[in-house]
Formats: structure tokens, C-alpha cells, sequence
């Protein structure tokens, strides 16, 4: 069969070109574990390792929230992309050309993509006005915070005039739907009917992922009035959580470097940038989560968080700095003078002194502490209590008993207080971890299956020539679960066709997210030897036919009973007999 239009021979060629573990290592960091590779799972938050890759089947499997399949289908899941998006990607990456498919409707082209293009004439309408009288204002703000015209065309910078519905009825005239225009976040609707735009009299800084794709814009005021930034909502494209301002345009510096600075805003990091410092991204204000973390461990181990000095909530945003130890990197801190941010210290002060400021950040843990200090006396009890509680909620977050074992070693001393009593408070907090980034703690329920039965799987899946030993002695009927008689049926046939039996190009071609997990459940069950694969095969078989018969059993006393009670002695006879007859078959 051929799936989203794409034969399965094309298919299954791009499978064969290109190597998940290769395509995974490009957005998480893998560790090799025995024959597979392992990582912390990128769909949910763990604190133990559960996401293996197999790179000899090709395939992936969580342990803990049970996702699975193949490069395809990590594409699509990960990066938010329709099935024919990864499938163009891969083709790419593998060197593969696609058939020529007809041109789409743009009523029926994909929704993904439709807001991917809506995104991309939106920031060039946006470009346009800041180029044009309407953009007048917008153009002197940026000349006066010191944003020379290369950068304006590197960042894609726009304006939005002061109208209600300039970009409206812009989209309009290219026959964009309006509904599709206000599920980008571009429009808003009007009490009485109608829509008007979201931004408006405003700078435009288009947001766009690693790829230089649009996701959404953030948008700032020409002047004092509040509130100063508004920015798209989340959106099928845009999620601010996955995202971190600039990345597409410093990831290269930033592994270069190995190290990145991270700051709140859109003039914080375009400043900096513009005056030669490279290696740098902006949270936009949101706070840390674990996958833009996980994001930025792609290009570096090293973190150095640039905050402003009067920044409301830092024991807050400090807290979400832990992020970072969990996932095992390094996570120093710099506070500017009061008063300053990023851009307005490297116009003031110079690069040369902005990187002075860089070289002499602190570590997390001594940052951390001496905002506590400040905050509440080490002198008194009850300051003391709060400091140490902070503190040992990232001590906790350390992986290395080690380096555990120093800090509160050094927060006693710091606190005058005894170690003993740290480490019971510690052992206190170990269970009070807080959920990052809004990805929810999953444990999976194991699935609910025979053991022979998936262990069936499992070597058919491995070795195709069992397929034909199998099926000669056993049915798809002969498996209980409904997923394991539904992959054998589709193995049955794919063997009775002549076709290649393998775990990821298998995937692509299975829809059903339960069967799916449960060829990747099977693929990684333990190792069978070779020479043991015989008789293993002949005990599975043996095992499923006397499961079945003990089933036939259970269901003839039921009918037994049921006719006695009845009275029936005709059908009690014949059930008799044909219960007698399943006895000889299991002796």
C-alpha cells in the first residue's frame, strides 16, 4: 500500500538511506547502551533514562510514556510535521528525488503548511510597511536604539502601522481564509462580528525555529505605553516552550564557542549580536523548560544565564535555571548593574566589557546563594530555613553524589550549620521534585500481553525465514491479543508476498499507535542466540496451542454448566463429547 501518496518502495528506500540514530543524535543527545543507544525521552519529563534506539532495526521505543517507530514518525512527532513534511525532509537528507505530485488547493494543502507560508508573507507585509511612509516611526526607533539596516534584513524586522486592518485585508487580497488567518494568532475577532489585527503600531520581530521557518511574531511599542511586547499566541506551529529567539542564527557559534548566553528579550540579543557576540539566544521572557534545554544541549553542555539586576521573580526564574543540572549541564549566572539590560550595556558600555562581564560569571550554586543571602538573614532561624530549602532543591537536582556531597558540605559552612541535619532535609526533598516545562511525568502501563505471544513477534520480526515455519503451524486466530493476531496476519502476508520483513520500514505502513508500540515493545525484548531461535520457536508454538485449548476448555465447563442448570440434557451431551475430545488434544 501506498501511504499519504508516497509508494512503499520510495518509501521504504528512504528508510534504508537514512540512520535514526544519526537523525535522533541531531536533536537529543544519545549514550550507547549495549547494542541500542539511550537517551532521557523528548516527549515527556524523566529523571531516569527510558528512550532507547535500536540502530540495527532502525526503530525507537520509550519505555516510559510507550511512543515508538521509526525516523518517519520521530520527525512528524518531534518537529510537529505532517507525514508528507518528513517524508520530504528525509527524501532530502537521503538523496532521494519525490514523484512529482500535482499542485495542492490552497484550501486542501496541508493546515501545517498553510500557516507556515501564512507566517512567511505575513513577516514580508511586515517588512514592506517598515520600508514604506507607514513604517516612518518604527524606522527612526530602530535608528535610535542603534539597529543598523544589515541587521534589520538579517532578523527580518517589520512594522505593523497604526491600522486596524492593514494586514487583513493584505491576507485578503491573496484569498487567504480568514478563519485560517486568526488560527495564526494574526487577527482577533470583534464583538459585534468582524475581525481587526493583533498587532498594530508596533515593531515586528518574526520568530522562526532552527530552520528559519516563521512560527510567530513578537511585537514592541514605539514608546513607553504599556503593554510594551505582545506576541502571537501559541498556535499548531508556534510553542514557546520549544523555541529559543535567534538560535537559527547563532547554533553555529554557539558550538563553536561551546558555551551560550542566554537573555530575556528581542533587543537584548539583537544588540549583542549586531556588535559581534554571537553566541547568544533569548527566552523571550517564558520560563526555562526542559525542551529548550534539551535544545540547546545539541550544540553545547555550557549555560550562562544573563540576568537584569532588579529582574522581578529571580528566586523563581533562578529555580527554573535547575532545568539545566537535571540535564546535566553547566549553569553559570551574571547580574548587570541596576538599571541595565543586555542592550542598553553593550551601547553604553562596549563588547569588550559585556564580555568582561561574560568571563566573570558566577556558578549557579554561589549565585544562587548570595541572592538568598540578600534576600533573607543567614543570621536568624527562620532565614536560615528558607536559604537552606532553596538551596537544597538544586542540590537535589545534582546527578553526582560527588559533587551533592561538596555543596552541602560547603551550604553548611555558609549557613553555620551541621551537615547531618542538611542531608536529612535533602532525603525530604527528594520527593518533591517540581514537573519542568509543562511535559508531564508518565510512567506507561506495561503492556497487557502474553509473553510467548510477543516473544513470537519478536523473532518473525528478526527472522522473516521463521515467518514460513510459523504460519504453517499456527494461525493468526491462535494469538489471544487482538495486536499481536493483527501483526502476525500482516506478517503472514507480507512473507506470502515476497516482501522484506523489518521493524521501521513496517511502521510507516501501520496506523494503529497500540500494534505499533507493540513491534517495538517486541523488538526490544531481550536477545534470543541463534542456536537457541529452534526450540524457542517450537515452545512458543506448543504454548500458544495449549493456551488456546485451555481457553476452548474454560469455555465449554461455562457451557456445560449453563446447559445443566437449564436441564438440556441434548446439548449437555454434545458438549460432553466435545469436551472429551479437547482433553485427548492437550494430553
Amino acid at each position: 500500500m501506498a501511504v499519504g501518496r508516497i509508494p512503499d518502495t520510495i518509501l521504504d528506500d528512504i528508510l534504508n538511506r537514512v540512520d535514526i540514530v544519526e537523525l535522533i543524535s541531531g536533536y537529543i543527545p544519545l549514550k550507547r547502551s549495549g547494542r541500542n543507544f539511550k537517551a532521557p525521552c523528548p516527549f515527556h519529563h524523566e529523571k531516569t533514562p527510558s528512550f532507547m534506539v535500536s540502530p540495527e532495526r532502525q526503530i525507537y521505543h520509550c519505555f516510559g510514556c510507550g511512543v515508538g517507530g521509526n525516523a518517519i514518525s520521530f520527525l512528524v512527532k518531534y518537529e510537529r510535521l505532517e507525514f508528507l513534511e518528513a517524508v520530504g525532509l528525509l527524501a532530502k537528507k537521503a538523496g532521494i528525488i519525490l514523484p512529482e505530485r500535482q499542485k495542492e488547493d490552497p484550501q486542501v494543502a496541508s493546515f501545517i503548511s498553510q500557516l507556515y507560508k501564512l507566517n512567511e508573507i505575513s513577516a514580508l507585509f511586515y517588512k514592506d510597511v517598515l520600508n514604506s511612509t507607514n513604517g516612518l516611526s518604527a524606522k527612526l526607533y530602530l535608528e535610535r536604539r542603534g539597529i543598523n539596516d544589515e541587521t534589520i534584513k538579517l532578523f527580518q524586522l517589520g512594522a505593523a502601522a497604526d491600522r486596524w486592518d492593514m494586514l487583513m485585508n493584505h491576507l485578503r487580497t491573496k484569498k487567504i481564509n480568514l478563519s485560517l488567518i486568526e488560527k495564526a494568532g494574526l487577527i482577533l475577532p470583534k464583538e459585534g462580528g468582524g475581525y481587526y489585527d493583533r498587532f498594530r503600531n508596533r515593531i515586528i520581530f518574526p520568530i522562526c525555529d532552527i530552520k528559519s521557518r516563521v512560527l510567530g511574531f513578537g511585537a514592541r511599542v514605539l514608546d513607553n505605553t504599556l503593554p510594551k511586547y505582545i506576541n502571537s499566541p501559541e498556535t499548531a506551529v508556534y510553542v514557546k516552550g520549544r523555541h529559543l529567539y535567534g538560535l537559527n542564527f547563532s547554533k553555529d557559534s554557539i558550538r563553536e564557542s561551546d558555551y551560550v548566553v542566554i537573555v530575556e528579550g528581542y533587543l537584548d540579543f539583537i544588540i549583542p549580536f549586531q556588535a559581534g557576540f554571537k553566541n547568544i539566544v533569548a527566552s523571550l521572557g517564558t520560563a526555562l523548560t526542559v525542551e529548550q534545554a534539551r535544545l540547546l544541549k545539541r550544540y553545547t553542555n555550557n549555560v550562562v544565564m544573563l540576568y537584569d539586576a532588579d529582574k522581578a521573580g529571580e528566586i523563581a526564574t533562578l529555580r527554573s535555571l535547575d532545568i539545566f543540572i537535571e540535564e546535566g549541564m553547566n549553569v553559570k549566572v551574571v547580574s548587570l548593574p541596576e538599571g541595565f539590560d543586555p542592550d542598553i550595556f553593550v551601547r553604553k558600555n562596549g563588547l569588550d566589557s559585556f564580555k568582561l562581564k561574560i568571563q566573570q560569571a558566577q556558578g549557579l550554586f554561589e549565585y544562587k546563594l548570595t541572592v538568598l543571602k540578600s534576600r533573607y538573614s543567614p543570621e536568624e532561624t527562620e532565614g536560615k530555613v528558607k536559604i537552606a530549602s532553596e538551596m537544597l532543591s538544586t542540590i537535589n537536582k545534582f546527578k553526582n553524589a560527588v559533587s551533592k556531597s561538596e555543596y552541602i558540605k560547603r551550604l553548611a559552612e555558609s549557613l553555620d550549620v551541621g551537615e547531618d541535619a542538611l542531608l536529612q532535609e535533602l532525603k525530604n526533598t527528594k520527593e518533591a521534585r517540581p514537573n519542568s516545562g509543562g511535559m508531564p511525568e508518565i510512567q506507561a502501563k506495561a503492556l497487557a500481553i502474553n509473553p510467548t505471544e510477543k516473544l513470537l513477534i519478536k523473532l518473525m520480526l528478526e527472522e522473516s525465514g521463521l515467518i514460513h515455519r510459523i504460519k504453517d503451524d499456527i494461525e493468526p486466530a491462535d494469538f489471544q491479543d487482538s495486536r499481536t493476531a493483527r501483526i502476525a496476519s500482516i506478517l503472514f502476508d507480507l512473507v506470502a508476498q515476497g516482501k522484506k520483513i523489518e521493524p521501521n520500514l513496517l511502521a510507516s505502513h501501520i496506523g494503529e499507535d497500540d500494534i505499533l508500540r507493540v513491534i517495538c515493545e517486541s523488538t526490544f525484548m531481550p536477545d534470543v542466540s541463534l542456536e537457541d531461535k529452534d526450540r524457542i520457536v517450537d515452545d512458543c508454538i506448543r504454548r500458544l496451542k495449549l493456551k488456546k485449548v485451555e481457553l476452548q476448555r474454560q469455555h465449554l465447563h461455562e457451557q456445560i454448566k449453563s446447559a445443566q442448570h437449564l436441564g438440556d440434557e441434548e446439548k449437555l451431551h454434545s458438549l460432553l463429547e466435545e469436551f472429551h475430545h479437547l482433553i485427548k488434544r492437550g494430553e
